[in-house]
């Protein structure tokens, strides 16, 4: 984890260390209050999460997903992947299928604003097999 911090010029302190810690663990996007929560027991506080939250993103280890619920959620930005995330419980499946070069080809030929893409996310929501089944009872 330290040679994360080191790539990125970012001095290794037990807080980001813990934090980093805590993301290769936890291998779904979580919110900054759970991760408060969750780092809270070692003495870090919330601020000192934000922050490291913010030099993370500006350092692009990790990356903002939208959930479409009411926080901030992060996830570590080490694959190139895109979720589909259910609507009614939270579960969130990775996949790694990404159509950008198409999109981007299309979106680009009829754009008047834009002429290149640099970076983009993809969510997809739906409600999982088991909350369909479970609605059904």
């Amino acid at each position: 984890m330290e040679h994360v911090l080191q790539k990125n010029s970012l001095k290794t302190t037990p807080a980001r260390v813990a934090i980093l810690g805590l993301f290769k663990k936890i291998h779904k996007p979580i919110s900054a209050e759970d991760i408060v929560t969750k780092v809270s027991k070692e003495k870090i506080d919330q601020v000192t999460v934000y922050r490291t939250l913010h030099s993370f993103e500006k350092a692009k280890i990790i990356r903002r997903v939208d959930m479409r619920q009411d926080a901030v959620f992060y996830e570590l930005a080490d694959e190139h992947h895109h979720h589909v995330i259910c609507t009614s419980c939270g579960e969130v499946e990775d996949f790694n299928f990404c159509i950008k070069e198409e999109l981007e080809e299309k979106i680009i030929s009829q754009s008047i604003k834009f002429s290149k893409i640099d970076d983009h996310s993809l969510e997809l929501f739906s409600v999982c097999k088991p909350c369909i089944k479970n609605s059904k009872k």
